[in-house]
This record gives structure tokens, C-alpha cells and sequence, in this order.
């Protein structure tokens, strides 16, 4: 028996690193998804990277199914998540 009780965080750190996949987008460079925090990360063409909280699974996996990978962004994820520039 524990002393204490384990404890459980439902947060995540924002600035963390998250493994991205590089995609074909005029203007994305990569993606990538932290399914544990529901975050997305996504580096674009200026070398600028992006974190996107409480993103649900189903739309990341939309976006990386999409014909247009930066038009469904722009209408799907952007200014629709709280957003922290990591770099």
C-alpha cells in the first residue's frame, strides 16, 4: 500500500517535442500529432513551428488525408485551437 496515492496530470507542457512527418504542402513543411495530449505540431515553409492544443484525433487524421493539406489547415485547424509558436 502507497503512502500517497500516484498522481495523474491532465495537462500537457506546452513546448514539447513532438515526432513530425514531412508532408507535401506548398506551405506546411511537416505534421505531427501527440495523441496522449491532443496537441499538433505543424513546422511551416518559413521554418516556423506551431503547437495546437486540444485537437482531436479525427482531425488530424482529416488533415493528413486531405487533397490539400495547407487549404483544409487553413479552413479546419487555423484560429480553431489554442496556438503556441514553439520556434
Amino acid at each position: 500500500m502507497y503512502a500517497h496515492e500516484p498522481v495523474s496530470f491532465d495537462f500537457c507542457i506546452w513546448g514539447f517535442v513532438v515526432r513530425r512527418t514531412p508532408v507535401s504542402s506548398s506551405n506546411l513543411v511537416s505534421v505531427g500529432y501527440d495523441a496522449d495530449c491532443a496537441t499538433l505540431e505543424i513546422e511551416f515553409d518559413k521554418g516556423r513551428v506551431y503547437q495546437y492544443a486540444k485537437v482531436p484525433q479525427k482531425a488530424y487524421r482529416a488533415l493528413m488525408n486531405a487533397d490539400s493539406i495547407g487549404s483544409h489547415f487553413h479552413r479546419h485547424i487555423r484560429d480553431k485551437y489554442p496556438t503556441t509558436e514553439i520556434l
